[in-house]
């Protein structure tokens, strides 16, 4: 007797947003890698190390594994939506905890921030866990009214971040979130187990940190994503 052919996983399902006033795109690919427990569980046995000055917690260096697995799909997403031309390079993968408390954050890493200015280059947010840990929201500054930080931006925004910190001092010690004097928050996106965001580095951005009183370093404990950016031409 033969037997009826097994359904496969589920299909990625992609979304594209286009967000705030400069309508920049932003893709949504849920159903990612169809096993994202598998890549937690592997997060999880890392050896996470201090990130750096900037962010707000540890990092791990992560295999390739998950980009390759839909390496056609994303390779499309970023040329038909992104306009990067081959080739593209993944020039970091790694898996990050968040998890500094609120009180010992420096004062950049209390709003939001850009990762690069330049339209080459792509970041992409992956999450392995559910909305109670927090996604990613993206922000207007409201003094220039930009929504991206290009090259030929940076200097008037760094003298109207200077005169904001005229105007209101220094930024609360707590993790961005919502409408302040400084920023209007202009779209967010729900953190779902294996979805996957991708967005022009250039956007003003801050990651959503519901409970920071749940914030572990402990990688069976904390909040876990997994960071990437693709530079293209």
């Amino acid at each position: 007797m033969t037997r009826p052919p097994q359904p496969g996983p589920p299909q990625p399902q992609v979304t594209i947003h286009a967000i705030g006033q400069e309508r920049e795109p932003l893709a949504v690919l849920d159903r990612f890698s169809g096993s994202p427990d598998a890549f937690l569980e592997i997060g999880r046995r890392s050896h996470f190390q201090a990130a750096g000055a900037f962010y707000p917690g540890l990092r791990a260096p992560a295999r390739p594994d998950l980009v390759d697995r839909r390496r056609d799909l994303v390779a499309r997403v970023l040329e038909e939506v992104f306009g990067l031309r081959q080739p593209v390079v993944l020039e970091m993968l790694a898996y990050a905890l968040v998890t500094t408390p609120p009180g010992d954050l420096a004062p950049l890493q209390a709003i939001p921030h850009y990762d690069a200015a330049s339209e080459g280059v792509v970041a992409g947010m992956f999450y392995m866990m559910g909305p109670e840990t927090g996604g990613t929201a993206f922000y207007r500054h409201r003094l220039t009214g930009y929504e991206t930080i290009t090259a030929a931006r940076e200097q008037a925004y760094r003298a109207a971040m200077a005169e904001d910190g005229r105007a209101f001092g220094s930024p609360p010690r707590a993790y961005h979130y919502g409408d302040t004097p400084r920023y209007e928050m202009i779209y967010e996106v729900e953190a779902r187990p294996d979805r996957l965001v991708l967005y022009r580095a250039k956007l003003l951005h801050s990651g959503v940190i519901p409970d920071p009183s749940l914030l572990s370093p402990d990688p069976a404990e904390g909040r876990m994503t997994m960071n990437m950016f693709f530079r293209g031409r």
